[in-house]
Formats: structure tokens, sequence, C-alpha cells
């Protein structure tokens, strides 16, 4: 059966996310989304473990359902937790993703760390604890823990970042690896990128959205389409662990790395944006306040590749760069993406047609659409043929994507019915 998954989202619980983040409402947009599995996100928490606890039912081994209510979307127990520590005279930030089967587990898990962080304080705790032996620990609470490094090649907090992380994946796990299942793209790259890597070539590439709200811009923005003989969590862990044609990655859903906050270099205060070789001929100083730039994705992709940049890898799983449906229809009519008017015309398609998903990688009446709504047939068919203007993200700020030029959008927007 075919899974549509979203394993990177956090709660209500979890600094700088929206007090919508609940079950309810990530039950409610997922199945507008197309995602049927979705993460719960921060369960180290102890109110949100409770809510958790009292919310939702087992569906089948590993995978829960709300107690009250349709059975759209289903959830799997997840946590991102932070690592800062100093190994080889290094202070390391890294963030990593972390599923058990049942709440059992967690709860062991839980206590085991309890002492080590004040777990009410965020729905993403802090651990001063190097992230090996996290691993580690979580093996011991259930071998058949998913542990994931998330985004990471994100500057800040991530296995490559270029501020924080390591060059290496020995050098953060050592003989750990093996027992890895797999690594988030983030936001601003995708998986050709990463297969640039060589030592990733046995893990999983998985592409998550990271998101701190529930509305369908955020959710499901990036996610992973897995191949599974049930739909239970020792099926996904043998997907990843060891795949087969009856468990196996089909696809990932990508953002286009260009709109994610850090694909390239720059100093956000002084607005300073710059290509990898651009920052290179500035000796990676800002031209503006002297200080060093912070340096992006691409850049430190550039830096640890042993691969060129156009190298393809087709023993992978294909993928596909896309731009939420709230977004395109917030360009049409120049708003934003969570504006009524957005959100009735978007509700409004998607009861004529599948998922936002489906119609986002093609999956969708191509006919109908042009006819029901041309502009947004239009603007499926521009992003299709790669026909958009990007503009990349650097240090904090998102990139921006122009499907349509200027002069057009006005003309577009009266042909949307």
């Amino acid at each position: 059966m075919r899974i549509i998954a979203d394993l990177h989202l956090h709660s209500k619980y979890s600094r700088g996310c929206s007090k919508n983040l609940d079950v309810e409402n990530l039950n409610y947009w997922g199945k507008w989304k197309g995602l049927n599995l979705i993460a719960t996100g921060d369960y180290t928490h102890p109110l949100w473990f409770q809510e958790l606890k009292s919310k939702l039912i087992e569906y089948d081994e590993g995978i829960f359902k709300l107690k009250s209510g349709n059975d759209e979307s289903y959830f799997i127990l997840s946590c991102e937790l932070s690592s800062i520590y100093n190994k080889k005279g290094k202070i390391r930030r890294i963030h990593y993703l972390i599923f058990f089967p049942d709440f059992d587990s967690v709860e062991r898990f839980n206590q085991r760390i309890s002492g080590l962080s004040n777990l009410r304080s965020d729905g993403r705790p802090i651990l001063g604890l190097d992230v090996n032996d996290v691993l580690k620990i979580s093996l011991e609470i259930n071998e058949k823990v998913i542990f994931i490094p998330a985004h990471i090649w994100t500057p800040w907090f991530s296995l490559y970042g270029s501020m924080s992380g390591f060059d290496s994946l020995f050098e953060a796990f050592e003989e750990n690896i093996k027992y890895l299942g797999g690594v988030e793209t983030g936001l601003s790259s995708d998986p050709q990128m990463n297969w640039r890597i060589s030592e990733l070539d046995n893990l999983p590439i998985v592409s998550f959205s990271d998101a701190h709200s529930p509305y369908p811009h955020r959710i499901g923005r990036e996610a992973t389409v897995f191949e599974l003989e049930k739909f239970n969590f020792n099926s996904l862990y043998k997907a990843l662990k060891n795949p087969n044609e009856k468990n196996k990655i089909v696809m990932t859903i990508e953002f286009f790395p260009e709109e994610g906050k850090y694909h390239y270099d720059g100093h956000r205060l002084c607005q300073i944006k710059c290509s990898p070789e651009e920052s290179k001929k500035m000796n990676y100083i800002c031209p503006i306040c002297q200080k060093k730039l912070t340096i992006g994705v691409l850049s430190r992709v550039e830096e640890l590749a042993d691969r060129p940049s156009d190298y393809f890898d087709s023993k992978r799983p294909p993928f596909k760069r896309t731009i939420p449906l709230t977004e395109i229809l917030g360009e049409i009519y120049q708003t934003q993406p969570t504006t009524k008017k957005v959100l009735d015309v978007y509700f409004k398609i998607l009861e004529d047609f599948k998922s936002e998903i489906d119609i986002l990688i093609g999956n969708y009446d191509q006919k109908k659409m042009e006819e029901k709504y041309p502009t947004v047939f239009l603007a499926l068919k521009r992003i299709e043929d790669n026909k958009i203007i990007l503009y990349p993200g650097y240090d904090g700020e998102y990139g921006k994507i122009k499907i349509f030029e200027e002069e057009k959008v006005k003309n577009a927007n009266k042909t949307l019915f």
C-alpha cells in the first residue's frame, strides 16, 4: 500500500510553534493535504505525552489514530531532540528524530533523559549529551527504534552544519552508523545534492516538513512516499533499514531548495546574499559589517562533496520539487497563503480533485483542472517545466519563488475560474 508520510512535526508545546498544533488540527489538515501518516512530535514533553495517551488509540503495531474522528490520517510517536556538547575540542549542535513503536518505550526513554534536561521547558528539549550516546540509549530502550539525523545541512543545528556540525558521519556516530534509519534533507537541500556525498550511499534519504504550523503551506510541504506491505511500525522500519519490493521508499516530495532558509550564504542584518562562488571571493566576510557570513547549505555541500554537481544516482528513489497549493493561490491573488480568500479556493479545488499532494505530484485529471481552474493549471505546468523564478533564501530568510512575471499576475488572476 502507498503511504504518504510527514514524520517531522512539532506540537503547541515547542517554542516558536503555533498554538493550533494539536492532534485534531494535524489530523484535519493532514487529510486535506493527503498525508496518511503524521508524526506526533514532542513526546518528551510531559503535557503533550499525556495528551497523546488520552487522545490516541493504537490502530496497528506502532500506528495510532484519534479515538474520536475519522481514519483519514494516522500517527506515529516521534520527537526531535537537540544535543549541544563538546567533542574533540569543538562545540557540536545537532538535531535528530527518534521514533518508538509504543508508549511504554517512550515513557522509559523520557525517564532516562529526564535528569539531563527540563523536559517541560520545550517540546524540543536540549541535551548536553553526545548524539551517539543518545542513539545508544534509544537502542537500549527498543532495538527497533528509528533514529534519523534531522535537516542535516542547516548551519546551526545539524550533522553537517557549517557552524556546528561534523565533516563525516563516522565523526558523529562512529561504529553506530549502521543503526541509523536514514538522513533528512531539510528544506534547503534536495536528494540530488545529498547524492554527491558517497558516505550517504547506504542510508535512505527522507524529506519531511519540520512544520511549526498545521496550515497546508507548512505541513506536508516536504514528505516521503512509502510502499508498505502492512500499515504498521515494523513495515516502516523495514522500508528504512532493510528495503525490498514490499517495503521501500517510492519517492520524496521536496521544496525547491532555493526556497529554504539557508540555501545561499549571507548575512541577514546587512541583507547580503551570496552564491558559494561569490562568498569565496569575499573570503566569507560580509562586505558591510566585516563579520563572518553564515555559510549556507549549497556551500557546505560543495565543501564536502566527492562527486560533481550533476551526479545522478539511478538506484535512488525519484523526487519531485513542488510548491504548496496555498502558496500558488497566494501568488495568484497577491496575498498570504493563510487568508480566507485563498483557503476558500483551496477547499473548492480539493472538493473537485484528490488531495493536495496528488495534485502537486501530477496525479490528477489535467483536462478537468484546465477547464475549471485554468490559472492554477498554468501555474502547475510552469512549476513542472521549471519555468519559475527562484530567489534563494539565506541566513534564516526564506527564499522566494515567482511563478508568473509581475505584469502577468493580474491577468492570470482574472482567469482563475
